[in-house]
């Protein structure tokens, strides 16, 4: 049985910390784990500038309610959990996510969560465990699953490796070159067919 581990922003919804960029004028928010591999040094960067600027989680939260998914990905998310079994596995944050399940009908997410202070200020963030999406995937491996893992960017290289199918969806790039080895998607139709293709390879080999 095939299960798929796929990431959540820049597959299903948009970037979080671009939109938050994008409403509050404060580019440093724009950048991502597309332009800094390093998730710590990320996210620190992040917590400084939000206490800089007197930012509280409900002042994100305010942005990612008027979000939506992705055009396109609560009909694909939909076909595909009709057709494997499916986690998306995310760095983003139980404080932030709700918003946003609910608008893709409330999926398996294994994320992170925040330290909130009484004001709402964010004083830290919480791994649920280190290279947590790579260790989701060898997880559901041990059980028995085959898997295919999709991703989009630095941090989810690890997990597309280590799975029997790894799928790049509209990655920068930098990603590109840097991984020439893996499969590039753009739209969610080669998206599709790229899955579809595997089970038709799986159930190939046992007729």
């Amino acid at each position: 049985m095939h299960i798929v581990c796929a990431d959540l922003e820049g597959i299903f919804t948009p970037e979080v910390w671009i939109n938050v960029a994008e409403k509050t004028g404060i580019e440093k928010l724009s950048l991502t784990t597309r332009d800094i591999p390093d998730y710590d040094v990320l996210m620190k960067g992040r917590l400084a500038i939000l206490k800089e600027y007197g930012l509280t989680l409900a002042d994100i939260q305010a942005v990612i309610a008027s979000m939506d998914p992705l055009p396109g990905a609560k009909d694909f998310l939909s076909w595909l959990r009709s057709t494997l079994q499916v986690v998306i596995v995310s760095d983003t944050f139980t404080e932030f996510a709700g918003a946003l399940m609910r608008k893709l009908d409330w999926p398996t997410l294994f994320c992170h969560d925040l330290t909130v202070d009484a004001t709402g200020t964010i004083v830290d963030y919480n791994l649920r465990q280190t290279q947590a999406k790579k260790k989701t995937l060898l997880a559901l491996k041990s059980l028995d699953f085959e898997t295919i893992g999709i991703g989009d960017s630095y941090n989810d290289i690890d997990m597309i490796k280590a799975a029997d199918r790894g799928i790049l969806f509209r990655p920068p790039k930098n990603v590109i070159e840097e991984y020439p080895e893996l499969s590039v998607t753009t739209t969610y139709e080669e998206l599709k067919e790229a899955i579809t293709q595997v089970i038709k390879e799986r159930r190939s080999n046992f007729e």
